[in-house]
């Protein structure tokens, strides 16, 4: 703890010294970003030492005092609106400090026994500064729904993993964790959860104001081949805007008006190039937003589907379920969809492969190759799926599995780098760039689909280069 005071004291008097209003612009880059981690630390220091204050004033606050509640004693109507007023935090802010300050507190029983806190794990990481209490309340906020379903012992063991993979998390990369360690510890949870959801699967459509509005919820089983189809049709423009001209506004996702183009006259493109059948348009930069482009996407496959006998669903990529065979075979415990958080369980799976090209994670059969060496330039299909199941998508940011492409550790141009999967890593277009323009190196650790992809920033990011772990590994449950 002392350490960590004395690295934020230091990054204090560096932002001081720096002197005037404009103190932050005159830092260099590094010393910015150990300010920001040293703010990012207090932060997280003051929340953890306000959490059992907020937690006092909630509990001298209850409903059961009537008049002598602190709260209305002080003219406010609950304990949160009490803590909103004198912090200005947000409502949910307030219950996120009152929840974790009660949760992390220690206990005593009726004969006034000592007893740890009802979250041992988040109070001593949250006391060290480590967990910001937005995560802990996730974490707590999981825990406590599972707590009739899943025995101490196995909470125990989540917590403590939990705890210990959270911090440095991007809320997006928190959810995901989340969302997989509930697929593990509550399966049975898992499947009923899924069938309210199918249930409550709608598309509705209402014209107003000149245009037709589409508002759509959907379980994971029916959004996989939408999300897939329409997400493989954007990557596609994104891909292509990274080598065209800043100029221009593009010509929809591919072939001509009626959705139709040259080719084969089954739906692709006779160069394989257009999202959906038709030829590739001018080689200009597309300037519509990623909604747009999902718009204009699912324009497109209608209007092919209304001239077409065969509906070309076959995007450039398929709808990739995370599983083994012994669970596709039975039908029993969960499986992870490409793109989605959430799990499925495994029994929906069956149903799946009776309409979708669905890819079990069963990897390197005698019917594939998965090390082409330097006879081929780019990673198969196969190839693609292994690293898609080592990554989790993007290695570097975590973006779906549909946005990215396999990278060369080892250059296939400057290093003579192979084209196997222990030199290959997905990345996403901007990640890809970044990795080039910035100076990170990739060290991969292990062989196969169980291998850990590591980062090592170049040293103006970090002196001390420490690597970072990345791919699914970062969001893995141990427990």
């Amino acid at each position: 703890m002392e350490n960590r005071l004395d690295g934020i004291a230091a990054a204090l008097d560096a932002l001081a010294a720096a002197g005037g209003a404009q103190a932050p612009a005159a830092l260099s880059p590094s010393a910015l970003v150990e300010v920001n981690r040293a703010f990012g630390v207090l932060m997280r220091q003051v929340d953890a030492a306000f959490a059992p204050v907020a937690a006092e004033i909630s509990r001298q606050s209850r409903p059961q005092l009537g008049g002598d509640s602190l709260a209305k004693k002080q003219g406010f109507r609950s304990p949160v609106a009490l803590i909103q007023a004198t912090t200005g935090a947000s409502v949910g802010e307030a219950i996120k400090l009152v929840q974790v300050g009660e949760s992390t507190a220690p206990r005593t029983t009726l004969d006034g026994e000592p007893r740890p806190a009802a979250h041992p794990h988040v109070a001593t990481a949250v006391s060290a500064g480590a967990l910001s209490v937005t995560a802990a309340s996730a974490i707590i906020t999981l825990l406590d729904r599972l707590s009739l379903r899943v025995d101490s012992d196995r909470r125990d063991a989540a917590e403590r993993d939990l705890c210990q993979r959270a911090p440095g998390l991007r809320a997006d990369d928190l959810t995901r964790l989340l969302a997989r360690a509930e697929a593990a510890l509550d399966p049975d949870g898992l499947a009923a959860g899924h069938e309210k959801h199918r249930s409550a699967r709608a598309l509705r459509m209402q014209e107003r104001d000149g245009m037709l509005h589409l508002t759509g919820v959907f379980d994971l089983a029916t959004a996989a081949p939408i999300k897939t189809a329409l997400d493989a049709m954007v990557t596609r423009v994104l891909q292509n805007n990274e080598h065209a001209p800043r100029h221009g506004h593009g010509h929809g996702l591919g072939g001509d008006s009626q959705g139709h183009g040259g080719g084969d006259g089954h739906g692709r493109g006779g160069d394989g190039d257009s999202a959906v059948c038709g030829e590739v348009r001018d080689e200009v930069r597309d300037e519509r937003t990623v909604p747009q482009m999902r718009a204009d996407a699912l324009h497109e496959l209608c209007s092919h589907a209304l001239g077409c006998e065969r509906v070309p669903t076959a995007a450039t990529t398929s709808v990739v379920v995370r599983m083994t065979l012994d669970q596709l075979e039975s039908g029993c415990g969960v499986a992870s969809i490409d793109g989605f958080d959430g799990s499925l369980p495994a029994a929906e799976v069956r149903r799946l492969a009776a309409d979708l090209q669905v890819v079990p994670c069963v990897l390197g059969g005698d019917s594939e190759i998965l090390d082409w060496g330097r006879a081929r330039r780019l990673f198969s299909p196969a190839q693609k799926l292994a690293l898609a199941e080592r990554d989790g998508g993007c290695a570097f940011c975590g973006a779906p599995p549909a946005w990215t492409h396999g990278h060369h550790i080892a250059w296939w141009n400057r290093d003579a780098g192979p084209t196997d999967l222990d030199n290959g890593v997905l990345l996403c277009t901007g990640c890809h760039h970044r990795v080039h323009s910035d100076g990170w190196e990739i060290r991969v650790d292990g062989t196969g689909v169980a291998a850990r992809v590591w980062f090592i920033p170049p040293p103006w990011i970090d002196a001390d280069r420490t690597p970072r772990i990345g791919g699914s590994a970062r969001t893995a449950l141990r427990c």
